[in-house]
């Protein structure tokens, strides 16, 4: 009985020595995030035909302009992890495909139709505070322990489970998140852009084309991996007035040019 009740109180002390800034409890510290988000975004990155990423040193204007909205983004001091995050964005060239997501520990990554697909900056930078909002909160690896389990997770943070690491980062598509962690990325994404000089009202605009946009246009990944909250429009709309209704800049004349760098 003792023994039992050790066993007990020792989980406890784990479980309170491991609640995150968000206030969420979790097994994996902050650290490990980052090493477990370094591997599978170096596995990505070794998947040219799953994952081909547009090369920084070729499409080195096209990285600047993004580098400078989610810069913008990181600035905010509500982001919880700004410094132990690696907050590094990639484009992966696939003009079909139009999704995004983010690892454990702040990998970024952005599929080229999507930045086709999004008719302002200010769309854009909803979309990549929606996914470092992810990042932040630990969604992720909240997901990815829900789907690989504590040990395997654990085993690919000591280095072991290669073969597992290997399907990682292709599987990473395939997690959904729950509509609470959407609404939760959704209300964090505002509170980030309420920062800047972005309108934050400019991401429900973009949910409500991409609803109406439906399977004419081909997979709509995003939808399907970040399952739509009930009512998400008007809940984003909520959020932005509960942060100050901010309106934002005239970015058109830099969305212009973005849009003209990517090839």
């Amino acid at each position: 009985m003792k023994t039992i009740w050790k066993l007990i109180l020792g989980t406890i002390l784990l479980i309170s020595a491991c609640k995150s800034k968000d206030g969420d409890y979790t097994l994996f510290s902050t650290s490990e995030d980052l090493a477990l988000g370094e591997k599978v975004a170096g596995q990505i990155e070794n998947d040219p035909i799953n994952f081909p990423i547009l090369s920084e040193n070729d499409n080195k204007e096209l990285y600047q302009h993004l580098n400078r909205i989610s810069g913008k983004i990181l600035q905010s001091s509500k982001i919880l992890h700004r410094e132990e995050f690696a907050w590094q964005l990639k484009v992966i060239d696939n003009d079909t495909l139009y999704n995004a997501f983010c690892t454990p520990g702040g990998y970024i990554y952005v599929y080229s139709g999507l930045i086709k697909f999004v008719q302002s900056e200010d769309e854009l930078a909803g979309i990549l505070a929606h996914e470092i909002a992810h990042g932040d909160l630990r969604h992720s690896t909240d997901q990815m322990t829900k789907t690989y389990g504590i040990k395997v997770l654990t085993n690919l943070i000591l280095g072991g489970e290669s073969e597992l690491l290997t399907n990682m980062g292709i599987n990473l598509l395939g997690l959904k998140f729950s509509r609470s962690d959407e609404e939760e990325a959704d209300e964090f994404a505002v509170k980030y852009l309420s920062d800047t000089d972005y309108n934050p009202r400019s991401f429900a605009v973009f949910f409500e084309r991409m609803e109406q946009a439906g399977g004419s246009m081909g997979p709509l990944q995003f939808l399907s991996t970040h399952p739509n909250p009930e009512n998400r429009v008007q809940k984003i709309e909520a959020f932005w007035k509960e942060y100050g209704s901010k309106s934002g800049k005239d970015h058109s004349e830099n969305f212009e040019k973005l849009q003209r760098s990517l090839k």
